[in-house]
């Protein structure tokens, strides 16, 4: 694996977003000197939070799975998530509707979901979900630790023997006919696979190894933190301060300086100059490369997964038929992807997801209130409408967003609204994130393991990337993963967290104290 040459004793890592948090904390276990530069006032990124009324709001991620590697950063300071975080896992995982008025509640539990599957569709797609629960299983294991959880410095690292098992479990394959193989009822299939859309490919377009999604979603386990997603980057940002970091709030990264071919310093709004032996940079892609005055070589442009409109509703009221996730689906399906990522189209029938946090945290809203994030997904502004479209489309777009739940059956949904926000591309681009996505580059093959953007910068030697557009790619597990590979990049392989007989990591001690102000 390449690294960073030279002295890396000072690293200056751009953006508290989870990837950021992920390489500090990874960072401070190999004993490095981190400060953190935040725009925010809060830690988060995506993952922040924003109050409306007397509610308490997620603006990113709903969902949280892989707890395991959110606590592998925080053992590399020798702390544990379980004593920062409350995780409670979701039973059901997600609960979905069909347009055809059928329901099924998605278990992790194997014996749970076999049951379900039976009940809906009968023994013959049971016995299917088994054999589909095996293979997403061997497909996980199969690419984890040699094709997710790496760094790539060449395509030829993919010749190893897992690929030779993944070719075998059919792994490059498209998505679609490969659970097809398994389940034949058209709504099993469609909760297995719908999946993909967080890689920003269509079904029967992505590759079948992106089932692992799925693997995540379904087998591995779904969990809510206690106070809202916003609860983990939190916990991160404090257990990273108490080990050492230094952290800059509500402060912008004006621009990088340079000798030669390293970064020397940072310079931020706020008229000052820290000098750096390395830096991690953690914004969106186009952001990364305007700061380092630079891009890297494609033959062609990158393309962007699918957006989405998100409606934040604080109601009176709520719906006994939902679950803490629901998904909506439509009746139109294949159709529904080629409005998204080929015909620039929002969804004529769309499939939605619904999440109520005060299923599980009533504190989130006030009392008797409860809390609603609904997500549309909608096309990137390089295929759909531009911003300035959206400016005209969203008040529209919302209410029929308002109608089509009602007509789904949560009544009444427009009239309970107390406090609402709407966010479409509009707010995506005015935050940074090219194509009006906060979803960054789509997984295609050519866009995937060693051909995505890579985490290190040519021409530049001790400038790393993390975040969603780099390796290993989009979702929550694999940001976490993109900052211990950032962190790899300048500190080597980290070791891991040492433990006391208890079990325990020990705690670093502090070498510094938090700065300009604080993460709760």
């Amino acid at each position: 694996m390449k690294s960073v040459p030279g002295p890396t004793d000072h690293v200056v890592v751009v953006g508290a977003g989870l990837s950021g948090l992920s390489a500090a904390l990874h960072l401070l276990g190999a004993q490095r000197r981190v400060t953190v530069i935040e725009r925010d006032v809060l830690p988060g990124g995506r993952a922040g939070r924003f109050a409306m009324g007397g509610f308490q709001v997620d603006s990113g991620p709903t969902v949280m799975t892989m707890p395991e590697i959110a606590d592998e950063a925080f053992a590399a300071v020798g702390d544990r998530l379980a004593d920062r975080v409350e995780l409670v896992e979701l039973h059901p995982a997600y609960r979905a509707q069909f347009a055809d008025g059928t329901q099924l509640d998605v278990h992790t539990g194997a014996e749970a979901m076999e049951e379900e599957i039976r009940l809906f569709a009968g023994a013959r797609e049971a016995e299917g979900y088994r054999r589909l629960r095996g293979w997403l299983t061997d497909l996980f294991s199969a690419q984890m630790r040699r094709f997710i959880d790496t760094n790539f410095d060449s395509p030829l690292q993919l010749l190893h023997p897992d690929l030779v098992r993944l070719a075998r479990l059919r792994a490059f394959g498209r998505l679609d006919p490969q659970i097809g193989r398994f389940l034949s009822d058209e709504r099993l299939r469609r909760v297995f696979s719908f999946q993909a859309l967080y890689a920003g490919v269509a079904p029967e377009r992505a590759l079948a190894a992106y089932a692992v999604i799925a693997y995540m979603d379904t087998v591995a386990g779904v969990y809510f933190p206690r106070g809202g997603m916003h609860a983990l980057p939190r916990a991160m940002a404090d257990s990273a301060a108490e080990a050492g970091a230094t952290f800059h709030w509500n402060t912008e990264v004006t621009g990088l300086e340079r000798r030669g071919d390293r970064v020397t310093a940072v310079r931020t709004s706020l008229g000052e100059r820290i000098a750096c032996d390395a830096v991690v940079l953690t914004p969106d892609l186009p952001t990364v490369y305007r700061m380092l005055g630079r891009s890297p070589r494609r033959a062609v442009g990158l393309r962007h997964s699918p957006s989405a409109v998100i409606l934040h509703a604080g109601t009176d009221r709520t719906w006994p038929q939902l679950a803490h996730h629901t998904i909506s689906f439509g009746a139109a399906w294949r159709s529904t992807f080629r409005e998204l990522t080929v015909e620039g189209a929002v969804m004529s029938d769309p499939s939605l997801l619904i999440t109520r946090p005060t299923t599980h945290d009533p504190s989130l809203a006030p009392e008797g209130k409860h809390l609603h994030y609904i997500l549309a997904p909608c096309p990137n502004t390089d295929i759909g409408p531009g911003v300035n479209e959206w400016r005209d489309l969203s008040p529209r777009y919302r209410d029929g967003l308002v109608a089509e739940l009602e007509r789904r059956g949560m009544e009444g949904l427009g009239a309970s609204i107390e406090q609402e926000s709407l966010i479409t591309p509009v707010d995506w681009t005015a935050q940074g994130h090219a194509a009006g996505t906060p979803f960054s580059a789509s997984h295609t093959f050519a866009q995937t393991g060693p051909f995505r953007p890579r985490n290190l910068v040519r021409g530049i030697e001790n400038a790393v990337i993390a975040g969603c557009g780099t390796t290993p790619g989009v979702g929550v597990p694999t940001v976490l993963i993109s900052g211990k590979l950032a962190a790899a990049r300048i500190a080597g392989s980290t070791a891991p967290a040492r433990k006391t007989l208890s079990g325990r990591g020990t705690r670093l001690t502090p070498r510094s104290t938090r700065t300009k102000g604080a993460t709760r």
